[in-house]
């Protein structure tokens, strides 16, 4: 039996996702597909951003006026102002996902998925998100597209308690490539933070708890491996029962946790926050390099029940997609009932997931994934 068959016939995880799990193991034995497969090496990725990162450091003592508190490596990067204030920056896109609104010809969610993806991230390390600029390239000009795109972006930013300072919108043929209308989305956000709100994962020790909050499906990450494994046997059309029509269901907007994020903030101790996306639990490392044990997980969401089918393992699922968890908090056990409530007033479920451990990297199920 394969190894992590065995752990996860042992795992005491909710039994609905041990059944799925080991159904997954025992199955498609000689498929086996990966994120490195689809054409997306996280080690590989990894090692640029290394080198990368050594570079950009040395841009780090240029300007006087601005002091880099927090660096390259986290979920934003922090600069202390004049007036003794922090200042928060991130960017990030929606990747992928922008194939499936073209495949579906359905525009007006995705902005909600760019502003997600960066508000998200910057509440990781506390701050508040205070202002948002978008970029869009496209191979041509079509107003009712763009039009539909800032529907999305106004969506997010209403949700975000954000305002859209401005942006750009580039159109570049010889770039962006395929036939019909085709873009790329991304989008940065900047923060305020005050040192006392400030979270960086510093504080996190042995026995903290890992609360889970739910996410609302792919999210917008691991689409290249999705897509792989999906629409080799599937159309984005295609309905199948549980999921719905596939096309829908990978367009599902991505959760934005700020409003209950920030309350948790102000009215609870917390050690640790991680916003759960490309790599999904292995980004827990990013906070402190500790022990992380999950074992309690959320049933497995349909869409991704259904990736699993097509020949993605256990253990490249979880470092993959959120696998039903968008967000975590990592606070004291006596911190956990208020931080559920709080996700609860804001009509989002959570649940404990796991806790902090001694025995460093993370582990699902007793399987280490990093």
């Amino acid at each position: 039996m394969l190894s992590i068959e065995k752990s996860l016939l042992a795992c005491t995880c909710n039994p609905k996702t041990r059944q799925i799990l080991l159904f997954t193991a025992n199955t498609h034995e000689t498929m086996v597909l990966t994120y490195k497969k689809a054409g997306v090496d996280i080690t590989k990725i990894k090692q640029s951003q290394t080198a990368i990162g050594k570079m950009i450091e040395s841009t780090h003592k240029l300007q006087k006026m601005a002091k880099i508190t927090h660096g390259f490596g986290h979920y934003a990067g922090i600069v202390e102002i004049p007036g003794e204030k922090l200042l928060a920056t991130h960017t990030d896109g929606v990747g992928t996902k922008v194939v499936i609104a073209n495949l579906m010809k359905k525009y007006n969610t995705i902005g909600i998925d760019c502003v997600a993806m960066n508000v998200n991230d910057i509440i990781c390390i506390g701050a508040t998100p205070v202002s948002f600029v978008d970029y869009i390239a496209a191979n041509k000009n079509d107003q009712r597209i763009f039009k539909e795109i800032v529907e999305g972006l106004v969506k997010g930013a209403k949700k975000s308690a954000m305002p859209i300072v401005g942006g750009e919108t580039a159109i570049m043929p010889d770039v962006i490539a395929g036939k019909g209308f085709s873009f790329d989305l991304a989008g940065m956000v900047v923060g305020l933070v005050s040192k006392k709100d400030m979270v960086l994962g510093n504080k996190i020790k042995t026995g903290d708890i890992i609360i889970g909050a739910k996410s609302s499906g792919l999210h917008s990450n691991g689409y290249s491996l999705a897509r792989k494994a999906l629409l080799t046997k599937y159309s984005v059309k295609d309905k199948v029962k549980g999921v719905g029509v596939i096309g829908e269901s990978l367009l599902t907007p991505t959760e934005i946790y700020v409003k209950p994020v920030l309350e948790i903030i102000q009215k609870c101790k917390v050690s640790g926050l991680a916003h759960i996306t490309g790599g999904a639990f292995t980004k827990l490392l990013r906070l402190k390099k500790i022990g992380y044990n999950i074992d309690s997980l959320p049933t497995i969401p349909p869409i991704m029940k259904l990736i699993a089918e097509q020949g993605v393992k256990p253990d490249e699922m979880y470092k993959t997609f959120n696998m039903g968890v968008g967000f975590c908090v990592i606070a004291s056990k006596d911190q956990v009932d208020k931080i559920k409530s709080i996700f609860k007033k804001h009509n989002i479920s959570s649940q404990e997931i796991g806790q902090i451990t001694s025995r460093k990297g993370v582990f699902v199920n007793s399987t280490k994934i990093a």
